[in-house]
């Protein structure tokens, strides 16, 4: 099965809530899985690059703006959650357990902008 970018931001869109539920890696995967990509599991948000590099994704430029389909994966901050983020990119709004406000999702990362890296798959 091919990688289908629209299937897996309306899957999404349909499972996000309206809080942060404290599994965005694991809503974000399915999402995933559910445009036709298997990429495996791990525990924490920030350990996906990796096995998202593996499933054909790959990083994008610093310069190029997110679209349709694009996964983040953000860093922990200090004193914020140990795991990290992640989210899927539906071309206007960032989702993973929940429907975020920006890409960052919450005040912590807001404020503190820990790394994080985009990644698209073509």
């Amino acid at each position: 099965m091919s990688w289908n970018k629209r299937v897996a931001v309306a899957y999404a869109r349909v499972h996000a809530g309206g809080a942060s539920q404290g599994k965005c890696a694991a809503f974000t995967r399915m999402a995933i899985y559910a445009g036709g990509v298997n990429i495996g599991h791990t525990y924490h948000a920030k350990d996906y690059g990796q096995l998202l590099a593996g499933s054909g994704f790959r990083p994008i430029g610093s310069g190029q703006s997110p679209v349709e389909g694009d996964v983040v994966v953000i860093q922990p901050y200090p004193g914020g959650n140990p795991s990290g983020h992640m989210a899927i990119f539906d071309g206007t709004t960032w989702y993973s357990d929940f429907r975020q406000r920006d890409m960052w999702a919450g005040p912590g990362y807001r404020s503190s902008h820990p790394s994080y890296v985009i990644y698209r798959k073509n």
